[in-house]
């Protein structure tokens, strides 16, 4: 059965919400596609018809695409979940010689399962809790230290874990391994699906330009991150709610967006450009319905997610809250690189054990208002309203250019915003090439130098490349907003395709 035709930029019946005015052809108008085309035998020819493929659309391939970068992100961790018996016969998990930096398959999901408590079948997140470090002087009482949920992701996917190794114990018929393994490829699987689900929204958002997509699918970054922790649902989330907002639906927007909440705080950063935008637009005598709906809609559906768990058991839900207070600057921020490179104490000088970085955490929250107040009078100034992914795009990789944190897997919120927003592929496969590689002196530098690892050097030094090369996509974000005749999406007669408009469409042409 085929769908829409995708040379027409429809998005199925009823659900058109913007004029398309050309569908741009790859080996056309990049030359890296083009290049790339040789292979198959050169650029797509003048006279050749578009858009009549019954199976390989577009979406199927940009998909195919995306599930061997998946599978190739599994492989990547897969040395991870390998298994040995110890000298009692005992079948457990090898990480034997550091294995995890060793073969840089490190995964938070693994250690996880143990380390919040998800091996207790009894055990429920953010009401019961567990003793970390028992007898020690740093003993603690611990919760989930996830949002709500990720937390509850997790303990499902641990409980299909139980089911499935209880039941192949008891049948004999099912392939089996460690409960932790198990409970890797369970949460894997949703993982991935998640991702397919940012793909085709993408792919969606641009109806002409679904090769765009591609980038999405392709990204170095899925093959090494999108296993590394939970963030591929919040990603998919508000992908999705981006999708829903074009598609002229902001209340499902902004339940998708709130939803996003639960998983990460992230997608909720995305409520700041819609509101502005929507204010931009109100100003220009056009309505601010779309913006307000989709963000009363996220704040009240983020309360909704959170308040059960937060009345039944407060203590547990403040932990997300109180490790993120009490957490240092990490190595992956600026303000870490910074100190270590030229001996600084940092903001608050050195701390004891479990004591918060209270000056760090009002500068970079300060740091952050600023960059929000920067982008807020660019669209409002800018000699034409801006594109939502433009300023998506700005807000999130500021935050993370600026926060005490930047986990490795956070670069994922910014792989689908960056697509939408500066679809050039030189550019972006490079910065995404060179973040993903940041992952090699990080597993490396935890391995220490005592055990043939890199010294701190190195892997800051990369981290400062990456901070770099995001401010640079950063700067190329701006021009586009400042001189819209440099945007690539503009130049093919499209306004804002990531906001709701009613306007018929406009018969598809290839441009030349």
């Amino acid at each position: 059965m085929s769908g829409p035709d995708p040379a027409s930029g429809d998005r199925g019946v009823g659900t058109q919400t913007e004029p398309v005015s050309a569908r741009v052809v790859p080996s056309w108008s990049d030359p890296w596609a083009a290049a790339a085309s040789r292979v198959v035998g050169g650029p797509l020819g003048r006279h050749a018809l578009i858009g009549r493929a019954r199976f390989w659309t577009p979406l199927r391939v940009v998909l195919l695409i995306a599930v061997a970068v998946l599978a190739m992100g599994w492989l990547g961790k897969s040395p991870c979940l390998q298994q040995y018996r110890d000298d009692a016969g005992n079948l457990t998990l090898d990480w034997r010689d550091s294995r995890q930096y060793v073969a840089m398959c490190y995964s938070d999901t693994i250690p996880l399962w143990g380390v919040e408590n998800l091996d207790d079948p009894a055990a429920l997140p953010y009401r019961d809790a567990w003793i970390q470090d028992e007898g020690t002087p740093d003993e603690t009482v611990r919760y989930m230290e996830y949002p709500v949920l990720t937390g509850f992701h997790q303990w499902a996917a641990a409980r299909v874990a139980d089911a499935w190794t209880g039941l192949a114990e008891q049948t004999g018929l099912l392939p089996s391994a460690l409960p932790v393994v198990v409970y890797f490829d369970v949460s894997a699987a949703w993982l991935a699906l998640a991702w397919l689900a940012v793909v085709w929204a993408t792919h969606a958002l641009r109806p002409s330009r679904p090769w765009d997509a591609v980038l999405v699918a392709l990204s170095p970054l899925v093959a090494v991150h999108v296993f590394t922790n939970f963030d591929a649902l919040a990603v998919a989330a508000a992908t999705l709610g981006l999708l829903a907002l074009v598609r002229n639906r902001p209340l499902l927007a902004g339940v998708l967006l709130g939803i996003g909440g639960g998983f990460k705080f992230y997608p909720l950063l995305l409520l700041g450009p819609i509101f502005v935008l929507g204010m931009r637009r109100w100003r220009d005598g056009r309505t601010l319905a779309p913006a307000l709906r989709t963000s009363v809609t996220a704040l009240v559906t983020v309360v909704a997610v959170n308040a059960p768990v937060a009345l039944a058991w407060p203590t547990g839900w403040l932990e997300f809250f109180r490790l993120n207070r009490t957490r240092p600057a990490d190595p992956d921020s600026l303000y870490y690189v910074l100190s270590h490179f030229s001996e600084w104490a940092g903001f608050d000088g050195r701390l004891t054990a479990g004591e918060a970085p209270a000056v760090l955490n009002v500068v970079s929250i300060v740091l952050f208002a600023l960059c929000c107040a920067a982008i807020a009078a660019l669209a409002w100034w800018a000699p034409r309203t801006p594109r939502l992914a433009s300023l998506a795009f700005l807000v999130v990789a500021t935050f993370l250019l600026v926060n005490k944190v930047w986990s490795p897997q956070y670069s994922l919120w910014l792989v689908p915003l960056a697509v939408l927003a500066l679809p050039r592929t030189r550019i972006l496969l490079g910065w995404m090439v060179l973040d993903a590689l940041v992952w090699v002196p990080r597993m490396y530098y935890y391995l220490t130098p005592a055990k043939m690892g890199l010294p701190p050097g190195w892997f800051l030094g990369a981290v400062l490349l990456r901070d770099a090369a995001v401010i640079g996509l950063c700067v190329l974000v701006v021009r586009s907003v400042l001189l819209p005749g440099t945007d690539p999406v503009r130049a093919i007669g499209l306004d804002d395709p990531d906001w709701p408009v009613t306007a018929p469409a406009v018969p598809a042409k290839i441009l030349v």
